[in-house]
C-alpha cells in the first residue's frame, strides 16, 4: 500500500537513473553485498540492529564497510526507536535491522510510533527463504502484512537483482512526501544469490507525486483571513520542523502579530521565549494555548493534524472560528475538522508563500488589529501561568528536578522524554528555542522510548549533549540499552524521575477513580507477598546501571539537586544515571479530561478558570 503522506522535500534525494549509464557497475556480489553498497550510496551512516538467522547474510559484508557504522543494541525495539531518534535529532532518515519473525515483530512497536509521528524511518528485516514463504518456516512472520496499516509502504524483496532499486526507493518514500517508515522484507535466498549491482538504479514509484508547492489562489485566501481576523491563533504542529520552515515561521508570525501555539510534536519550533509564543495547547497544554484555540475567531493551522489530544471534544472545539488547514498530506485536511481554506503542501512552501501573500495586504492597507485579543491573551497568561507547588515534606518536585535539568544543561542539549508526567513536565518547564532539540512519542504514547531515543540522537549528533528524561516506569522497558551506550562510546545521560508508580496513571486513579491505586505501584510488591521488602526500592537503580557501565547518581534533596546535575553534565566519556527520588503525589496541571471540552480547562485540581465575558462574541 503507497500513500502520500506529509513531507519535507527537502532531504537528500537517491539518485536514479535518467537514460545515463549507471556511475557504479559491479559484478558478481552477493545480494547482501548489494544491500550493503545501496545503503552507502543513499547516504545511510548508521544502523541499529540485531543479527539472526535469516538476516545474518546482510552483516557479513556490513563488517567490511567503511561507511556504514552498525551500532548492535539489545533489542529489537531498541533498534527502532534509536533510528526514531537518530531521525528526529539530524532530519535524516533513520536505519533498523532485524531478523525474521520475532526479531521483526519487536520492531512493530517502533514503526507504529514512526507512522504515528511522521518520522522518516527504513527497516530492513531477514526473511526465510521465498520458497519457504507461507509455510510457517522456523522464525517465519508475515512481517509485511503484519506492518501494513503502520508503513507508509513497505516491500518484499525475493529477488538479488531488486535490492538496490528497492533500497533506493524506500528511502525516497521515507523522507518526501509526509515523512514516515518504510520496511523492506528481503529474503534470505536473495541475499545470498549471486547478483550485479549498479548504482544509481531505475527507481519506479508510480502515482507517487507528492504536491509540495501549494496553490496560489488558496494562499492569497488565507492571507485575506488573517488581515480580517480579530481573534487569530497560528496552530502549529510537527510538519513545520520536517519541512525545515521554521525561520519562515518565525517571519509569519512577526509580520502578522499573531499569537503561536506548538503542540507537543512542534515544541522548538517557535522559541518559547518568543512574546508571541502563547504555550502548548492540548489535554496538558498551558490554559492560555488552549484558550486561544477556543475564543479564536481564525484558527492557521501548519503542519498540524487537529489530533484530538489538541481538540478535546471534537464537536465543541474551536467553534468560533474558522480554519486554514495547510499540510503536505491531504487525507489530514477536513479529516477531523471542515477547513474553510484548504492548502495542500509543504511547511516551508507554504509558509514562504503566504508571508508574501499577507505582505501584499499590508501595501493594500488591510492589517489585522489584534490589540484587544492581545489585552485578553497576556491577561490570562498573567493569571494562569504554568507552576507547581513544592512538596510540603521537603521532598524533591518532579517539576523542580526537570526545570533544572534544562536549566543547566549546555546550549544546544538534545533531550527525549518517554511517555507520562514526566514527558509533559519536561515539555512545560524546559525551555526549547529551537527545533529538533525534544524528542518524544507524541501520537502512539510509547513507554521506553527515551533512552534508546537518546542513544540514536547522540549517535547522529556526537558533539551535542543529550539527555533523557525518563521515569521510573519507561526506564524498566528499556533500560538495557545503556548497555549499547556503555559499549559503543554514547554518553547519553538520564534523569529518571523516580515516584515509584505509573505516575500519569496514578494521577487518573487520584482524580477519577476514588484513589483506588490498582497495580501502579512499582518499587514494591504487596506487603503480604514480601513484607521484608516493605519500604525498599526494586530495583536499585543506581546499582542497575552501574552493572551496565555507567556512572550513576542518586538525589533525594533539594538542596543536593544542582550540584547533581552538574555533576552529569562534567562526565562526558560515559553514560551517566541519575535516580531521583521524588513526590509520588504530584499532578500534572493544566489538564482537560479525556473525552470533555477544551472549555472545562482546570488550571489545577478543582481550579476553573473565569474567563470573565465578552472574550467570545
Amino acid at each position: 500500500m503507497l500513500m502520500t503522506e506529509q513531507a519535507t522535500g527537502h532531504h537528500p534525494q537517491p539518485r536514479t537513473r535518467s537514460g545515463a549509464q549507471p556511475a557504479t557497475t559491479v559484478e558478481h556480489v552477493t545480494g547482501a553485498q548489494s544491500l550493503i553498497r545501496s545503503l552507502e550510496e543513499v547516504g545511510a551512516d548508521t544502523v541499529f540492529g540485531i543479527p539472526g538467522g535469516a538476516i545474518l547474510p546482510a552483516y557479513d559484508p556490513m563488517m567490511d564497510s567503511t561507511r556504514v557504522r552498525h551500532i548492535l543494541v539489545r533489542h529489537e525495539q531498541g533498534a527502532g526507536h534509536a533510528a526514531t531518534g537518530y531521525a528526529q535529532a539530524t532530519g535524516k532518515v533513520g536505519v533498523c535491522m532485524a531478523t525474521s519473525g520475532p526479531g521483526a515483530t519487536n520492531l512493530v512497536t517502533p514503526i507504529a510510533d514512526a507512522h504515528m509521528d511522521s518520522v522518516p524511518l527504513v527497516a530492513i528485516t531477514g526473511q526465510v527463504a521465498s520458497k519457504a514463504i507461507g509455510t510457517d518456516a522456523f522464525q517465519e512472520a508475515d512481517i509485511c502484512g503484519i506492518t501494513m496499516p503502520i508503513t507508509k509502504h513497505n516491500f518484499l524483496v525475493t529477488r538479488a537483482e531488486d535490492i538496490p532499486r528497492t533500497i533506493a526507493e524506500a528511502f525516497h518514500i521515507a523522507a518526501t512526501g509526509r515523512p514516515g517508515p518504510v520496511l523492506v522484507d528481503i529474503a534470505k535466498d536473495a541475499l545470498q544469490a549471486k547478483t550485479t549491482f549498479s548504482w544509481p538504479p531505475q527507481t519506479d514509484l508510480p502515482g507517487y507525486r507528492p504536491v509540495t508547492k501549494p496553490h496560489a489562489k488558496q494562499i492569497r485566501e488565507a492571507a485575506k483571513l488573517i488581515t480580517a481576523a480579530r481573534r487569530p491563533v497560528l496552530y502549529v504542529g510537527g510538519g513545520v520542523i520536517k519541512a525545515g520552515a521554521t525561520a519562515e515561521l518565525k517571519v509569519l508570525a512577526e509580520l502578522t502579530g499573531a499569537p503561536v501555539t506548538t503542540t507537543l510534536m512542534a515544541l522548538g519550533a517557535f522559541p518559547d521565549s518568543h512574546p508571541l509564543h502563547v504555550g502548548m495547547p492540548g489535554m496538558h497544554g498551558a490554559v492560555t494555548a488552549v484558550t486561544a484555540l477556543q475564543k479564536a475567531d481564525l484558527i492557521v493551522a501548519l503542519g498540524a493534524r487537529f489530533d484530538d489530544r489538541v481538540t478535546g471534544k471534537l464537536d465543541s472545539f474551536a467553534p468560533y472560528a474558522k480554519v486554514v488547514h495547510a499540510d503536505i498530506d491531504p487525507a489530514e485536511i477536513g479529516k477531523n475538522r471542515t477547513a474553510d481554506v484548504p492548502i495542500v503542501g509543504d511547511a516551508r512552501e507554504v509558509i514562504a508563500d503566504l508571508v508574501q501573500a499577507v505582505q501584499a495586504e499590508h501595501s493594500e492597507g488591510n492589517k489585522g488589529d489584534y490589540a484587544a485579543w492581545w489585552s485578553d491573551l497576556n491577561r490570562w497568561r498573567e493569571t494562569y501561568p504554568l507552576g507547581y507547588d513544592l512538596p510540603e515534606d521537603g521532598s524533591l518536585s518532579p517539576q523542580q528536578v526537570i526545570q533544572r535539568v534544562g536549566a543547566l544543561a549546555p546550549e544546544g542539549t538534545i533531550f527525549a522524554a518517554g511517555v507520562g508526567q514526566h514527558q509533559m513536565w519536561a515539555a512545560h518547564f524546559i525551555d526549547y528555542e529551537n527545533p529538533r532539540t525534544w524528542l518524544n512519542s507524541g501520537g502512539a504514547g510509547t513507554m521506553g522510548y527515551a533512552v534508546p531515543a537518546a542513544m540514536g540522537a547522540k549517535a547522529g549528533a556526537p558533539d551535542r549533549p543529550v539527555w533523557a528524561i525518563d521515569g521510573d516506569g519507561c526506564f524498566q522497558m528499556t533500560n538495557q540499552e545503556l548497555v549499547t551506550c556503555a559499549l559503543n562510546n554514547i554518553p547519553i545521560k538520564v534523569a529518571i524521575i523516580n515516584n515509584g508508580a505509573l505516575g500519569m496513571v496514578r494521577q487518573w486513579q487520584t482524580l477519577f477513580y476514588n484513589q483506588r491505586y490498582s497495580n501502579t505501584v512499582l518499587h514494591s510488591g504487596p506487603d503480604d507477598v514480601n513484607p521484608e521488602a516493605r519500604g525498599t526500592r526494586i530495583p536499585d537503580f543506581v546499582k542497575l546501571s552501574e552493572a551496565m557501565g555507567c556512572v550513576a547518581l542518586r538525589c533525594e534533596d533539594p538542596a543536593d539537586l544542582d550540584k547533581v546535575i552538574e555533576e552529569a553534565n562534567a562526565i562526558n566519556d560515559r553514560p551517566v544515571v541519575i535516580d531521583f527520588i521524588v513526590h509520588e503525589d504530584a499532578q500534572v496541571w493544566p489538564m482537560v479530561a479525556a473525552g470533555t471540552s477544551n472549555d472545562e480547562v482546570m488550571a489545577a485540581r478543582g481550579v476553573r478558570p473565569d474567563f470573565g465575558d465578552g472574550e467570545d462574541d
